[in-house]
């Protein structure tokens, strides 16, 4: 009996055994990307409106994480430890960008690389996305490039990259989440308006 009791003390003071959550402990607290903007009900399609295939946004390896990111001086980034993206950035923005081009009812949007053919594709990628700590409360930066190809032609239609910043009104990550859900509805606005315009 003495052999299990020192063998219990030793696997507790080794940190392999939990005797029950620490009160104190700091809990994760996820964060949805949300669309901000109040998107209008889906208009009628028009049956002669051309498919745009939207492929998934893509980011760098560092921003393809459900960490929210921050920068407390130039040239550096790095994690929040208790915050987390419901699901990572590049994949959640590609859906809200489908959702609101398909509640525009100027394409019949489809995601890219299934059985739909199109007459457009549209290509992005997440260049930059994190909050700008080196002065509180900061700023939420998020910088997109995106690409239109007529895939009859093979050729590029247009291109453009857009950048956002957006201050934070708390210097926390709560206040980050907020200021890239705004971020992401700003940039939504302004790449639906571009794609809407003559090349």
């Amino acid at each position: 009996m003495k052999a299990l009791a020192l063998a219990a003390l030793v696997l507790a003071l080794a940190g392999c055994v939990n005797f029950g959550d620490k009160a104190d402990s700091i809990a994760v607290t996820y964060y949805v990307l949300d669309d901000t903007a109040a998107v209008p009900a889906r208009q009628t399609l028009d049956a002669t409106a051309p498919t745009l295939l939207v492929l998934d946004t893509t980011t760098s390896s560092f921003y393809d994480s459900d960490a929210l990111a921050f920068s407390r001086a130039s040239g550096t980034r790095g994690q929040y430890q208790f915050a987390r993206w419901t699901e990572r950035p590049g994949k959640r923005f590609s859906d809200l960008l489908r959702a609101r081009l398909d509640a525009q009812g100027a394409w019949r949007v489809a995601v890219a690389g299934g059985h739909v053919r199109g007459d457009q594709l549209l290509d992005t990628e997440l260049i930059e996305f994190y909050h700008d700590a080196s002065s509180a409360p900061g700023t939420l930066r998020l910088v997109l490039r995106a690409e239109l190809i007529d895939l009859g032609s093979r050729a590029l239609v247009k291109r453009r990259t857009f950048e956002q910043a957006v201050p934070l009104a708390t210097y926390d990550a709560a206040g980050a989440a907020r200021a890239a859900s705004e971020a992401t509805a700003r940039t939504l606005d302004e790449l639906s308006a571009w794609l809407a315009s003559r090349p």
